[in-house]
């Protein structure tokens, strides 16, 4: 199949309502290698005059992007995301501009098996070194051949301890109608419908009918309470006091309590998600070794540190760990067993789409 009818292929089949996950399926095998792609000690020729990043809002440290042009020259153009879904929409629908985005673990299986992603040239990032052994070997790039960890986190609930007062203990806080208007949960099918697997004891990454019918049925109870489905905008909510509670990444939470102290974060006793964001270059990419050299950068361990620093996250970067006064440790073995990576659904997607199409049009 060339990219052109690949790309056309795309769009029909996403215009069908078909899931991610299931073009990673259809597609399997198809990115593993291509003729003309580079090898991982290929020459990208001479740095490029200009970077296009796209990125999750809030999600970098204010002088990474001039720290790197005034050091190579380059001028960086940067644009911002809220969702996954919506960066694997906009390069799937054929945006080609992009050099550098950041999917989340369970879209990468998508980027790959569409070729939209291309493999990294490992000559030009020696600083791979630095990364900790808590990021390598994961089920979605298990010898980082596409992926390069930008930052890691976990899903949970924050909120205001003036407002509420003990922290919450369970996801069901949700349907809990006391507080009814001051809740949101995050506008993210699998953050919200995972929330919900695990509030009855079920991995988030169930493809079970029955386990998501149930998940469906208790993401609805919860809707009645919430003012809305939010994610990037729920932070200025919590810091004026509009909202009291809010599913949230631990990152937002700590980046809102520099503003309002009163915000804290909590993990749910049945457990949350834990997720990694990656460096993804894609094949239409323009500037590939700019490319490169941005990623080789990023894991420079004072620039990785200034990173994890001004988001609140937690970085891959071991050698960064060292430089932060008060650093996001790696998750303890206790931690991990509350914990779930989200993979790739599967054929399953299109049923996860679906469920989570009818709890927003109730």
């Amino acid at each position: 199949m060339s990219i052109l009818g690949r790309r056309e292929f795309i769009r029909h089949a996403m215009a069908l309502g078909l899931g991610p996950s299931a073009l990673a399926l259809l597609l399997e095998g198809c990115g593993r290698s291509r003729e003309g792609d580079p090898a991982p000690g290929g020459d990208l020729g001479p740095i490029e005059d200009r970077l296009h990043v796209y990125n999750w809002s809030d999600y970098i440290a204010p002088d990474t992007i001039t720290g790197f042009e005034r050091e190579f020259g380059v001028r960086v153009s940067y644009d911002t995301y809220e969702s996954s879904e919506e960066l694997l929409a906009k390069l799937q629908a054929g945006a080609s501009g992009y050099d550098v985005v950041f999917p989340s673990t369970y879209i990468v299986a998508a980027l790959v098996g569409t070729e939209i992603a291309m493999p990294l040239v490992t000559r030009y990032l020696p600083n791979l070194g630095n990364l900790a052994p808590f990021v390598r070997g994961l089920a979605h790039d298990p010898e980082l051949t596409h992926t390069v960890p930008w930052l890691w986190g976990t899903t949970g609930i924050a909120y205001r301890a003036d407002l509420v007062g003990a922290a919450p203990t369970s996801w069901g806080t949700f349907q809990d109608p006391r507080r009814r208007g001051k809740m949101t949960m995050l506008d993210d099918m699998r953050d919200v419908l995972g929330s919900w697997l695990r509030y009855r004891g079920r991995s988030l990454n169930s493809v079970v009918p029955a386990e998501l019918e149930a998940a469906k049925r208790d993401a609805i109870a919860a809707k009645a309470n919430l003012r809305a489905f939010v994610s990037a905008p729920v932070k200025s909510q919590l810091i004026s006091g509009d909202v009291q509670l809010a599913q949230l990444w631990n990152g937002d939470a700590a980046q809102a309590r520099r503003e309002q102290p009163e915000i804290r974060f909590a993990l749910p006793e049945e457990g949350g998600t834990l997720w990694i964001d990656s460096m993804v270059v894609p094949r239409s990419a323009p500037h590939k070794r700019a490319a490169h050299e941005f990623i080789n950068y990023a894991l420079r361990p004072e620039v990785g540190a200034a990173i994890a620093a001004a988001t609140g996250y937690g970085t891959p970067n071991q050698a960064a760990m060292a430089l932060l006064p008060d650093p996001v440790p790696f998750p303890t073995e206790r931690e991990l067993a509350r914990l779930e990576i989200q993979n790739d659904l599967g054929r399953a997607s299109e049923l996860w789409d679906r469920t989570w199409t009818e709890v927003k049009s109730a």
